[in-house]
């Protein structure tokens, strides 16, 4: 095994031991200073770790595919990613501390935003352009308040969660439920690539593995264990993201749903998850004050709330009148982002702000496309 030894592969292997799994995993690491000793230590070590059945420890002690291990580190290195170990300092914390943590995540991108406060963003793969909207509404202030958002990749509301966190500036992570090299759905092989440059595409699961159905019910164990809350929009009552709604009420995370038309089957998904206790959201302020505790020692978010930025009433603003003329150039129809960001001078970055900040006082719309147009507050007050 040129340059690898046994120890430096130990974390791969605990993925290939037959009858161990990630909770046989766990109770290793909870017994074992340093996990990996499980390979060296022999029978009787192995034996004293409470509720290790004997078919893992079987395996453990047969295990000899090192030469495969080494193998799958090569395409590791090839392929850009990297290997983050249970016990590495960059594991995230969260989701260490779940019940079944993944003994190694496959890793692109920035190990940073899969740590910080996030919380995870997902929904039917058909949604409505009410699901849309409403993901993208939810998604650009949670960037605004520097929260990572933390999604699947899937068609629908996953993609359009990556999307517009992308979009605002804000960090952004995917969990898949393939190999890391293996995006998918294919259509979104651009958009995990965007994903892992400004923030973190993750998974459990070996190089050049296929999206094989069952994978996808526990990798949103991880998609929950990595965030403060689970946000659903939009799912019909067999869909996955409840999957993900029973991971995160298990790790005790904060549930919430987003109401949708009476009748239809997109919103059965989250009005029962709101019969059952979730949190009715409509705004982004409703997930704010739920994890706002969680929230108390992290950073100041991004977003600038001096003199020169704040939102007045009326709409305008003492960015130059910026927001004040947005509202009369939307008088004569929508515009798109590029249009405002030229029409104004402003960054991009102070653009999306201002969006937004008009947006949730109801002064304008999102429309397909990127595009805007008045609101009913705008328009009452023109």
């Amino acid at each position: 095994m040129p340059g690898e030894t046994r120890r430096d592969l130990a974390w791969l292997a605990f993925g290939r031991v037959p009858g161990l799994g990630c909770v046989g995993f766990r109770r290793i690491a909870d017994h074992f200073a340093d996990p990996v000793d499980a390979f060296f230590d022999g029978r009787a070590a192995l034996s004293r770790v409470p509720g290790l059945n004997r078919a893992a420890i079987d395996g453990i002690l047969a295990f000899s595919a090192w030469d495969l291990l080494a193998d799958e580190m090569r395409r590791v290195r090839a392929a850009g990613a990297r290997l983050v170990g249970y016990t590495d300092p960059s594991y995230p914390e969260r989701l260490r501390a779940v019940p079944d943590p993944p003994p190694v995540l496959y890793a692109r991108g920035s190990l940073e935003v899969a740590s910080r406060a996030a919380v995870a963003v997902v929904g039917t793969r058909a949604p409505s352009e009410y699901g849309r909207e409403m993901t993208r509404l939810l998604c650009r202030g949670l960037a605004a308040t520097g929260v990572a958002v933390v999604s699947g990749l899937a068609r629908g509301i996953d993609g359009e969660a990556h999307e517009t966190a992308l979009f605002q500036g804000g960090g952004t992570v995917a969990v898949l439920g393939s190999g890391v090299d293996v995006p998918y759905p294919p259509e979104h092989r651009d958009l995990c690539r965007r994903v892992e440059a400004g923030g973190a595409v993750l998974s459990e699961h070996p190089m050049g593995t296929a999206p094989l159905p069952h994978h996808f019910p526990a990798r949103n164990r991880i998609i929950s264990g990595l965030s403060l809350g689970v946000v659903v929009v939009e799912a019909t009552e067999r869909s996955g993201s409840l999957i993900t709604a029973r991971w995160a009420l298990e790790q005790g995370r904060e549930v919430f749903a987003v109401p949708g038309p009476a009748g239809s089957s997109r919103s059965r998904g989250p009005h029962r998850l709101i019969r059952q206790g979730a949190k009715l959201v409509e705004n982004v302020a409703d997930i704010i004050e739920e994890i706002a505790p969680q929230l108390a020692a992290a950073p100041s978010p991004p977003c600038d709330s001096s003199p020169e930025t704040a939102m007045q009433p009326d709409g305008s603003s003492l960015l130059g009148g910026a927001a004040g003329e947005i509202l009369r150039d939307l008088e004569a129809g929508p515009l798109q982002v590029d249009d405002v960001i030229e029409r104004t001078g402003l960054s991009p970055q102070q653009v999306s702000q201002m969006l937004l900040e008009m947006e949730l006082q109801g002064l304008l719309k999102q429309l397909p496309g990127q595009r805007y147009a008045l609101g009913t507050a705008g328009t009452g007050n023109r």
